[in-house]
């Protein structure tokens, strides 16, 4: 049986490759929130078995991304990140990680999304805010 979480895992799959390659899963998708996760792996990690800041920063900017893009203004075509600024807070050694994406700024020609990137335990891992370009 398929669930609506595997049918926007898809959409996410079909619309950013990458985030098939990465693991990345979609829990939920609309213009207020994006909600995506990663689930730990070995191969996604740096030395000592700490998932890599690189997937984090992919999974949330795939997350704002696809949230900037819900939330295009009428007559654009799509979005692209033009600026990204990752604090990390704390180390994820084990279980997944959830990014989720809401929209601070929707303007006509950039969206501003802050992303929290929190550990299975819900403890804030990651901060992101980027710009994205709204395109047309």
């Amino acid at each position: 049986m398929c669930t609506v979480a595997d049918n926007l895992t898809a959409q996410l799959h079909t619309a950013m490759p990458f985030t098939a390659l990465l693991g990345a899963t979609a829990l939920r998708a609309g213009p207020d929130e994006v909600a995506l996760r990663l689930d730990w792996d070995a191969t996604r990690c740096t030395s000592g078995g700490l998932l890599h800041g690189g997937a984090l920063m992919a999974l949330a900017d795939a997350a704002g991304g696809w949230c900037a893009y819900l939330n295009l203004p009428d007559g654009a075509t799509g979005t692209a990140t033009v600026s990204s600024a990752t604090n990390f807070l704390r180390a994820v050694t084990s279980g997944h990680v959830n990014a989720v994406a809401r929209v601070l700024h929707g303007g006509r020609s950039t969206i501003v999304v802050d992303t929290e990137v929190h550990d299975a335990a819900g403890k804030l891992a990651a901060r992101v805010t980027q710009t994205q370009a709204v395109l047309r």
